[in-house]
């Protein structure tokens, strides 16, 4: 089968950059030196165009897990077109087919089934889906967004200005263009090119997936250190419009710290998040599935079955019944009745069903570890 046609400009960016990142700045640093404000701007500028990548092109536009103000938005804007990667209507639009396709090797763009390398960079050397390259039929919401439609039409002019007039601006006050741009510049996009492009190849190829086994995507801390929090990809892929993907107080999601810090000063609101419950069945549900696997090859796997799904039962039922009590409280909440006769019986219901199930989840966990231990 004859391959398509290579894309010669993104494979010359690519060959051009990489070799002045591992050449000439290796060179540069030994002929030269960069001073400490040359490496806190490259640094920054990582952080930065990096970041309105996730928080812009990936959570604001393609998932609509929040909104921006307009500043925000043209902010985000300027600092993705940095990163080299298209405007945002196109990244969306190829964004949105990758999470309504995934791993179907024929339709989802950058799917990780044809391999690390296609998925990381290879599915951009090659002219695989020209039919759709103009087709942003599944982004007709974003076409109502004049921000969006500006960078699109002058994607080309704000890449250009981005790339080069910052850095050039700053080099330029530091009393070193040249060396600011091969660092802020050309290195800095580099680098920033692979940390994201990581998220589309070894996000679905190395982790665990504690929420779903339906596609690829994987859950890896690691990666979410070095993807601005954009690791957590196998809870993303199930609950894409949450605007956080580390959940936990202490997942490495700077990302979603950008965007609630930005809700705190009036300038994001909105912010969607999935109702605890769905979460919490979802990893429930990946344990017994897991369990029962382990379960399957034992002499006494029926009985055991049995049991374990009778413990999932009433596990699931404990929690329908808390986060139900849980909302209604909080509505109460809401109305102000603090002295209601109704909400005190609820409050105290509500205590009941928190202790029943923290109850009901730690045995839940002490069986799945012990089958686990049954099974090694």
């Amino acid at each position: 089968m004859k391959k398509p046609r290579l894309l010669l400009l993104n494979i010359a960016v690519f060959v051009i950059t990489g070799l002045i990142a591992i050449l000439l700045v290796p060179i540069e640093a030994y002929l030269h030196g960069f001073d400490w404000f040359e490496i806190a701007t490259c640094i920054t500028l990582v952080y930065f165009s990096g970041m309105c990548i996730t928080a812009g092109y990936h959570r604001l536009w393609s998932h609509k897990a929040y909104e921006a103000n307009g500043i925000v938005r043209i902010i985000l804007a300027i600092g993705g077109a940095m990163t080299l990667q298209n405007s945002i209507l196109h990244w969306a639009s190829d964004h949105r087919v990758h999470h309504k396709h995934v791993d179907q090797n024929d339709i989802d763009p950058y799917s990780a089934g044809k391999g690390f390398w296609f998925s990381h960079i290879g599915w951009m050397l090659r002219e695989y889906q020209a039919h759709r390259y103009s087709d942003y039929s599944n982004c007709r919401d974003l076409q109502k967004d004049p921000i969006v439609m500006w960078q699109h039409k002058h994607y080309i002019s704000i890449m250009l200005a981005a790339n080069f007039g910052i850095p050039s601006i700053l080099g330029w006050l530091n009393g070193d263009i040249w060396g600011m741009l091969l660092l802020a510049g050309v290195f800095r996009l580099v680098v920033v090119h692979h940390l994201t492009f990581f998220i589309n190849s070894l996000a679905h190829i190395w982790g665990r997936q504690p929420y779903t086994d339906k596609n690829s995507a994987r859950d890896n801390d690691i990666l979410a250190f070095f993807t601005f929090g954009e690791g957590y990809h196998n809870f993303h892929h199930i609950f894409e419009y949450d605007y956080r993907n580390g959940i936990k107080w202490w997942q490495f999601d700077p990302t979603k710290w950008l965007i609630s810090g930005l809700y705190y000063v009036g300038l994001t609101k909105n912010l969607r998040r999935c109702p605890e419950e769905r979460i919490e069945k979802a990893r429930i549900g990946m344990q017994l599935q897991r369990s029962t696997l382990r379960v399957a090859s034992l002499s006494n796997a029926e009985e055991i079955l049995q049991k374990l799904h009778a413990e999932y039962e009433l596990l699931i039922q404990r929690m329908t019944d808390y986060y139900a009590t849980k909302k209604h409280l909080m509505e109460m909440r809401k109305q102000d009745f603090k002295r209601s006769y109704d909400k005190l019986e609820l409050h105290h219901r509500y205590k009941e069903l928190k202790l029943g199930l923290a109850l009901q989840r730690e045995k839940w966990l002490q069986i799945n570890q012990m089958l686990y231990s049954a099974a090694h």
